[in-house]
């Protein structure tokens, strides 16, 4: 593999794990009942269909010109896990705590990104993506721990 795949590679896996928070933050707003949640989960959405477009962008410019678009296919059966919870629980915690491991994983795919050999251009913008992703971890986490406390 030469480095241009290796970074087209390390782009792609970020540009499904932002297609995954994108359709996970949406699934996400659909199932909670406090009206703030909603609207964090539906900016986070559009954050990070923001962030896979900027990465498909950046996939295009070192020479592939049909980026995969969509999400994984784990991501896609968590989704359905979590709609069959929320039938069964159905509370804005639970939400929540399924939240924060979507965004475990997204963090962890920033950190092994940060990790590798990039071209700066390329690693500004997943320093800046992971900025993000690692600040709304941790909101997540805390959200989840004030809901956890106030029931």
């Amino acid at each position: 593999m030469t480095h241009q795949d290796d970074t087209i590679s390390t782009l792609e896996q970020l540009t499904e794990t932002c297609r995954d928070g994108q359709n996970g933050y949406r699934d996400a707003a659909e199932h909670v009942k406090d009206t703030g949640l909603r609207i964090w989960f539906n900016q986070q959405s559009l954050d990070r269909g923001q962030f896979a477009g900027e990465l498909e962008g950046q996939v295009q410019q070192l020479g592939k010109h049909d980026p995969d678009r969509k999400g994984s296919v784990s991501a896609t059966l968590h989704r359905k896990w979590f709609d069959l919870k929320e039938k069964i629980i159905g509370s804005d915690e639970s939400v929540l705590a399924e939240v924060e491991r979507g965004e475990d994983n997204a963090k962890e795919h920033y950190e092994k990104a940060l990790k590798t050999e990039l071209p700066a251009d390329i690693r500004t913008i997943i320093e800046r993506q992971a900025k993000s992703v690692f600040a709304a971890h941790d909101h997540a986490k805390t959200l989840r721990d004030q809901h956890k406390n106030a029931a």
